[in-house]
């Protein structure tokens, strides 16, 4: 007879498309959020173990509780919004002991007409998605901002040499290379400073800014010492974060080689490779901050 047991586990309904328009005046705000609601707690384990649904918060409630949040709550940011969804299905329910809840945002841009920004319509705009999370576990609530997606290039100002050799390297050291990446960051918020307030949405908007001189302006030895030059820029800028975790992918390119048709090419045409690529993940972290390892739990790329 085969012994087994039920481990780690958590459910709720994904990607739910909520979209919040103002319309307090004639110029509307549009906030469009892609959110996920999942819960745990121990009770819950009969649901798997007999299919005893008594305790199960069904995933359709959470669905309904992130559309009905919108219109009753707003959603000054994705981080307010979750963290006002995680009070509610833990404060509510008493054996639901936390979960996760977790929010892309997609921005969008308003239509220039004869030179001016129009009232209500949009385009969306394409750099980078915004991400936020919200963790409530073993009663600690942790709270995460970030962004994926954003690509980014740069070419020149970047090298990468003094690299070990053996039988199998063929890779020629280049003092001048295309370097881009697609960034996926995330930062953790500490936590005294979220009890105090955080205007998360000019967070936001200075870390992406950030994120983007650093990788402009630092001269890159290699992907590695960008990430870290990165993060130490983010945790520089704002004292709220405790630190900062990123996953970039290597976007290659590679010099084409135009000598058969009797073509120089001093370093003009690639092509670009999607596959296979290099990828550099890495942790900054405000020295004399406590570790919270619950924050991380289940995260996409960082679990």
């Amino acid at each position: 007879m085969v012994s087994v047991s039920l481990g780690a586990n958590k459910y709720g309904k994904a990607e739910n498309r909520v979209v919040r328009i103002y319309r307090d005046t004639p110029r509307h705000e549009i906030v469009d959020l892609n959110v996920t609601s999942q819960l745990r707690g121990a009770a819950l384990r009969d649901s798997y173990l007999t299919g005893d649904n008594a305790l199960v918060v069904a995933t359709d409630t959470q669905k309904n509780t992130a559309f009905a949040f919108a219109k009753q709550h707003g959603i000054a940011s994705p981080e307010q919004y979750l963290l006002a969804l995680s009070a509610h299905f833990v404060d509510s329910f008493d054996w639901i002991e936390g979960g996760l809840w977790q929010a892309e945002q997609y921005e969008w841009d308003r239509i220039t007409v004869d030179g001016l920004p129009h009232d209500h319509a949009f385009v969306r705009r394409g750099q980078g998605t915004r991400l936020a999370a919200v963790q409530v576990v073993d009663g600690a609530t942790h709270v995460t901002g970030g962004v994926k997606d954003l690509t980014v290039l740069k070419s020149t100002g970047s090298e990468f040499s003094g690299f070990p050799r053996d039988r199998y390297t063929t890779l020629v050291e280049t003092d001048d290379r295309i370097m881009a990446t697609s960034v996926t960051g995330r930062w953790r918020f500490l936590p005294e400073s979220v009890a105090a307030g955080i205007d998360y949405n000019a967070l936001y908007a200075e870390v992406s800014a950030v994120l983007l001189s650093t990788f402009a302006t630092v001269h890159s030895l290699a992907l590695q010492q960008t990430l870290f030059a990165m993060g130490t820029a983010v945790i520089e800028a704002r004292p709220e974060i405790a630190e900062v975790r990123f996953a970039m992918p290597n976007k290659h390119h590679f010099l084409s080689d135009l000598s058969p048709f009797g073509l120089d090419n001093p370093g003009e045409v690639f092509y670009a490779a999607d596959r296979p690529y290099g990828l550099i993940e890495g942790t900054v972290t405000r020295d004399g901050v406590d570790a919270a390892p619950g924050t991380w739990l289940d995260l996409p790329a960082f679990v």
